[in-house]
């Protein structure tokens, strides 16, 4: 048994070997690619994020453009944000692939070529070249968009419903009572109540997603303590 093990030292360290100059300059290259890509995918990230922003700013302008105006606007906006949203969800997953796959080579290609020592493990080669291999999410979509809501979504949508809120205070006038500002909630035959209840709980799912998300990411950090853990 020691002879078996011993040999398959032996093997794996024969396996393991420093990389010559030219597949240094092709890690290079490479490592610039995925910088790149990582950057343009970020970038996309930006465009719905601001398309967000946009719509929403229409929306506001045209609620609260006279004291006549309907706060419809501003609920009808959240379906926008909400399809800006999806879109932002999946293009994360795709920058996600990018960016693991180049803090994967800061962290184990980089980091011992700038201190000097030198690669004793296989595993992170293995594990790179199996997701060139077989290329794959690091992250479920349901991850991607909680990571965005927490990042961004969660103050548009605070924004969104203050200015829902807001509406129903001051236009016409001043709001008296909880009643009226109820009856003001009203959109065609669903009561404002119904309304207001709605967007409650539309408000607590994106909060809970960011909460849940925040939670999430620190039980998965916790569990990456060797080099073979995958990326993502």
């Amino acid at each position: 048994m020691a002879d078996e093990t011993g040999a398959d030292n032996v093997e794996q360290e024969a396996e393991l070997r420093a990389f010559n100059s030219g597949e240094m300059g092709a890690i290079a290259h490479l490592y610039r690619a995925e910088v790149y890509r990582s950057t343009l995918w970020r970038t996309r990230l930006d465009t719905t994020t601001n398309w967000s922003v946009v719509t929403l700013g229409v929306a506001l302008s045209i609620s609260f453009s006279s004291p006549e105006a309907s706060p419809l606007p501003l609920l009808l906006v959240g379906v926008l944000i909400m399809l800006f949203l999806a879109l932002e969800a999946r293009r994360y997953r795709y920058f996600n692939v990018w960016r693991a796959r180049t803090r994967w080579l800061e962290k184990n290609f980089y980091e011992p070529l700038l201190l000097g020592q030198a690669d004793k493990s296989m595993e992170w080669r293995k594990v790179l070249a199996d997701d060139y291999h077989s290329p794959r999410y690091h992250v479920g979509y349901l991850t991607s968009m909680a990571r965005r809501i927490r990042r961004n979504y969660l103050w548009i949508l605070l924004i969104q419903a203050l200015a829902f809120c807001g509406k129903l205070m001051v236009h016409p006038g001043p709001v008296a009572s909880w009643a009226e500002f109820a009856d003001r909630a009203d959109i065609g035959p669903l009561p404002g109540e119904v309304i207001l209840a709605i967007g409650a709980l539309y408000c607590a799912t994106w909060a809970g997603l960011a909460v849940w998300v925040v939670r999430a990411d620190a039980r998965r950090h916790l569990k990456r303590t060797g080099p073979a853990d995958a990326m993502g």
